[in-house]
């Protein structure tokens, strides 16, 4: 039978998994079909603490794990690691989230261009294209760029042609009009942390710290900053899963966090309906932000619980992780 599942799942592509570790109710989740897999799953769904030991048979090289459910969380340490790491392109899903406080406060409004609010530091032989450009299609990657940059994560930093990374933003070629193609890119969320600074007056770390990370106890934060000192936004934010994953626990709730409201219903219904950067990952409910290596921070209105983690792992095992968590979490 190990043998035969084996075959299966490698010409599936599942290359990474842990055979020898894998259980047999793994073996179901593969094998069976969609209604009977759905049938065995619910009749036999596990708790967070039974489903630790499932995942570490499955030999994924993760580090923490953070579960919440009803105002509590529990986190796992697979292996001894620091306490905060890089969350890579989850941290997009925080600076969305700070839009989503200057929205609520009246002072952004995100179908209006990006143009409105920071004209002062768009350069005069920018294209004009950036006069029409709104801060709704830069969260949503349709600035219209025709290929990704300033990925401080996979990039030489000491090969870019000037310090001035918002220069680099505004002189880049735009390839599309504004909205007409989606276009991945770590400029657009650094465009957005510097959006942050001249609306609210602050950096976005200082901004976010007062109105997230200390109203949510989180115990250490880090960004990595550009050369002119402004955090990147689209990446190098340092933190722990346990806190990590409270962003999905205020998304989860509504926007409230031990009974008080930090952002409104109208922002939750519009970012998660809107996908500014929390994105269905499953057709059961699943919904979240995924970062380099495999970090991800994910929430389940449907099931109550939010959960993130910190990983070095290939696609296969995290696809194979975020499906076993999909139907075998109550």
């Amino acid at each position: 039978m190990v043998l035969f599942f084996a075959i299966y799942i490698w010409k599936k592509g599942h290359y990474n998994v842990n055979i020898r570790k894998l259980t047999r109710k793994h073996m179901q989740m593969f094998f069976y079909k969609e209604a009977d897999r759905a049938q065995c799953v619910g009749e036999d769904q596990m708790t967070f603490e039974e489903m630790i030991p499932e995942i570490e048979k499955a030999g994924i090289n993760l580090y923490g794990m953070a579960f919440y459910r009803d105002g509590k969380i529990v986190e796992h340490r697979f292996q001894p690691a620091a306490n905060c790491h890089n969350c890579y392109s989850v941290a997009k899903a925080f600076t969305m989230t700070a839009i989503g406080f200057l929205h609520d406060d009246g002072l952004i409004d995100v179908k209006k261009p990006v143009h409105h609010y920071m004209a002062e530091l768009i350069p005069e032989d920018a294209d004009p294209a950036w006069k029409l450009i709104t801060v709704e299609q830069v969260m949503k990657h349709t600035i219209g760029f025709g290929e990704g940059f300033l990925d401080i994560d996979v990039e030489k930093v000491s090969e870019y042609p000037t310090k001035d990374y918002l220069s680099m933003v505004f002189h880049h070629k735009l390839t599309y009009l504004p909205g007409q193609q989606y276009q991945y890119s770590d400029a657009a969320y650094y465009l957005l942390s510097r959006l942050v600074s001249c609306v609210s007056g602050e950096k976005l770390d200082v901004f976010l710290n007062r109105r997230l990370f200390q109203p949510m106890d989180f115990q250490e934060v880090a960004w990595s900053h550009c050369p002119y000192d402004y955090p990147m936004g689209a990446t190098g934010l340092y933190i722990s899963a346990t806190d990590m994953v409270k962003l999905g626990a205020l998304y989860l709730e509504g926007g409230v966090w031990n009974g008080k409201r930090l952002l409104s219903k109208e922002w939750i219904r519009k970012a998660v309906g809107n996908e500014y950067e929390l994105r269905n990952k499953t057709a059961a409910g699943l919904i979240g932000k995924g970062g380099m290596y495999g970090q991800q921070l994910l929430f389940n209105p449907e099931k109550n619980f939010a959960i993130a983690w910190h990983t070095h792992a290939h696609s296969e095992q995290i696809k194979f992780l975020i499906d076993f968590i999909d139907k075998e979490l109550e």
